[in-house]
């Protein structure tokens, strides 16, 4: 649905059904932005995964997401994540809403990778 959605608008999108691996990774992919789910894998790995692109120089600094229906997980974590300007966007979401949360988080020259 993503990629349906942010291609009509111009975007580049590159999906992944399980959190990468490495953070490396991500970084090869240099996206200008990352929309992540919480429960990504087994269990919470979405949250492990946003951790260690915080911890890591190259990726530090993109953008993220959190796009769940992982409501009671991320009311735990709500305050921490403003607090960090890591927007939060819960399924179902309006499209509209995607649209804006994504366009205030990139800058307006970039516009390659979701």
């Amino acid at each position: 649905m993503f990629r349906l959605i942010l291609e009509e608008e111009g975007y580049e999108v590159h999906l992944s059904k399980i959190a990468f691996e490495e953070v490396h990774e991500v970084e090869k992919l240099d996206p200008d932005l990352i929309i992540l789910d919480i429960k990504i894998g087994r269990h919470n790995e979405g949250l492990l995964l946003l951790q260690q692109l915080r911890m890591y120089r190259p990726t530090m600094k993109i953008p993220v997401l959190i796009c769940t229906a992982a409501i009671s997980v991320i009311r735990e974590q709500e305050e921490i994540l403003q607090h960090k300007g890591i927007p939060v966007l819960y399924k179902p979401f309006d499209v509209d809403e995607l649209l804006h949360i994504v366009q205030q988080n990139l800058l307006p020259s970039e516009t390659k990778d979701c």
